[in-house]
């Protein structure tokens, strides 16, 4: 009779074990599908662009002479730099857009390595003009007069031109950001109708840099001189796939 009753604990203790086994092997593959379920996702990239107008320049002239007499090569210097800006407010620019810098002296005879034939051009004097204002088309159109002051022997140093800049940014960041999400999303729906599946929520996502360069084209070193700007941002989303 022992001997049965030991039996009958072992069969009971072994279908015990058997139904654990079941059960957990049950809520362990439930768990990896969920998981894999988790797990599905697609990476999609959204492009929004945006053509604006600058909305501030900034201008740069630099104004030299040379001389082996300071005071008179200062004169001539401050000469040049009254014309400048007689010319600037000529062209409708104010007067509080215009800064004028300090004056830069260079005494060649001061430098360890002296240059030869320096007699009649000991000192070199600049000065820096700064035009700063919101009124792009002004200064655009001065820029491309300025000659006429050479004309005048005014000697300008190598300014580069105008800078143009657009400062609105921030205006058109959230709109530019949905439309960049709306095409990463359209992007995944086309993906998930490929592989019969849906789109699900975000699960991750990356705004991007947002870049203002030139406009289509211009060269993208040539960005700063351009007036009109090419605004682009590149958003990378991932996206859940459901069945």
């Amino acid at each position: 009779m022992p001997d049965q009753l030991r039996i009958a604990a072992l069969l009971l203790c072994s279908v015990v074990v058997a139904v654990g086994v079941a059960v957990a092997g049950k809520f362990v593959g439930d768990g990896f599908r969920d998981g894999r379920a988790a797990d599905r996702y697609v990476t999609v990239k959204g492009v929004s662009e945006r053509d604006v107008v600058s909305d501030l320049a900034v201008w740069p002239v630099r104004i030299t002479e040379t001389g082996d007499d300071l005071g008179a090569t200062q004169s001539r210097l401050e000469q040049d730099v009254d014309a400048l800006v007689v010319f600037l407010v000529g062209e409708g620019l104010p007067q509080d857009s215009i800064l004028r810098g300090r004056v830069e002296v260079q005494d060649l005879l001061a430098q360890a390595y002296r240059p030869e034939g320096i007699e009649k051009g000991r000192y070199i004097l600049a000065q820096t003009v700064t035009v700063r204002t919101d009124n792009v088309t002004l200064v655009d159109s001065a820029a491309s007069r300025i000659g006429e002051l050479v004309k005048m022997g005014v000697v300008f140093a190598e300014t580069g031109g105008p800078t143009y800049v657009f400062t609105g940014l921030n205006d058109i960041k959230p709109e530019m950001i949905a439309e960049a999400t709306k095409e990463a999303r359209a992007g995944a729906q086309q993906f998930a109708d490929d592989s019969g599946s849906t789109v699900g929520a975000i699960r991750q996502a990356n705004q991007g840099v947002f870049t203002i360069g030139a406009p289509r084209g211009w060269a993208e070193y040539n960005a700063d001189s351009a007036i009109e700007k090419r605004v682009r941002v590149v958003s990378t989303i991932d996206f859940f796939l459901r069945d």
